[in-house]
């Protein structure tokens, strides 16, 4: 068996910001009580010609000059999202054309906001078995598209970005390699963060449109609850599989849902506050490009180095969840 590595890594976000002033328009809500219920600021949101597959080009540009790799040398595409460009083709085949890549196989992941972690693990077995050397995984959204600006629930939180890691086959003897990677769900509290119409059991017709089923909605309360938990529970599982502890880790990144959550989290492991990676003040929550938004955005101002010991954990609708443990 081979192990594999994170060679490069990529994320982009859009011009265009959203503040909490600008949703103080719209909706019913002001700045000072979303900054105290989840640490957000402001969200970026797509431009009108943007899709999902234009964020997630201009990501793994990035990532591929990172890795000091071509286009050409990827051999696999994994596309988180839970936004495509259109119901078919995959957008992993939008971003294959934009690249110039034909020939490779390319897929979405639908995990919602774990989906980036499922990709990461799916490409660790991959690489791990020899079937590929260098697979590009992609977390994108345009989640803007998705939320109504008239519920508060929802159009607060969610934001647009996209992240994207080259996961490669490490060297014999290589320090800088993937440990573990975890995953679970649970379809039987699906119902807790859906977007009912525009599939088969209830396709997208008039009567949805009036009754506003095309927008994601969620109960917030058991959302909340779930997330410290099944995130908590992920985290336990690769400290125990590799038999490490908490203290060990370098930094926590979880998925940039809230901050109250991420708190919470850390707490569960008496972790501490300034070694949890966040930036949701910045992007809201970006769903599956959430994780790798935040990885790049850490690295850039100096925090995520070469040689440290980095836990992802992530919860989605589902519900989904899992956590990657590495040493980058």
């Amino acid at each position: 068996m081979y192990q594999s590595k994170i060679k490069g890594t990529g994320a982009y976000q859009p011009e265009k910001i959203l503040t909490n002033y600008d949703l103080e328009k719209l909706v019913e809500t002001n700045h000072d009580w979303i900054v105290e219920r989840t640490g957000i600021v402001k969200r970026h949101i797509a431009a009108d010609n943007q899709a999902s597959s234009d964020l997630a080009f201009e990501a793994s540009k990035i990532a591929l000059k990172d890795a000091e790799l071509k286009a050409s040398d990827i051999d696999l595409i994994l596309f988180a999202t839970v936004s495509p460009d259109q119901v078919l083709p995959a957008t992993a085949c939008f971003l294959q054309a934009k690249l110039e890549v034909p020939n490779i196989p390319a897929l979405d992941i639908v995990a919602a906001c774990s989906g980036f972690i499922y990709g990461l693990s799916i490409a660790d077995q991959f690489i791990k078995t020899g079937m590929y050397k260098n697979i590009l995984v992609v977390g994108t959204e345009v989640l803007s598209r998705y939320v109504s600006y008239k519920d508060r629930e929802t159009c607060i939180l969610f934001g647009d970005g996209a992240g994207a890691f080259v996961v490669s086959r490490a060297e014999k003897n290589e320090d800088n390699i993937i440990y573990s990677t975890h995953l679970k769900a649970d379809g039987h509290l699906s119902d807790l963060l859906e977007t009912k119409a525009g599939g088969s059991r209830l396709p997208l017709r008039e009567e949805q449109l009036q009754n506003g089923d095309q927008w994601m909605k969620m109960k917030g309360r058991e959302i909340f609850k779930h997330a410290v938990r099944t995130m908590s529970a992920t985290c336990e599982l690769a400290l125990k599989s590799n038999n490490i502890q908490m203290s060990q880790v370098d930094w926590l990144i979880p998925h940039q849902a809230n901050w109250r959550i991420m708190e919470a989290v850390a707490d569960q492991f008496k972790f501490p506050k300034e070694k949890v990676i966040s930036y949701v003040h910045d992007t809201g929550n970006t769903s599956a490009a959430s994780i790798p938004l935040a990885f790049e955005l850490a690295k850039k101002d100096g925090k995520i180095k070469r040689g440290q010991t980095i836990l992802l954990t992530a919860f989605g609708a589902g519900l989904t969840s899992g956590s990657a443990l590495f040493k980058y």
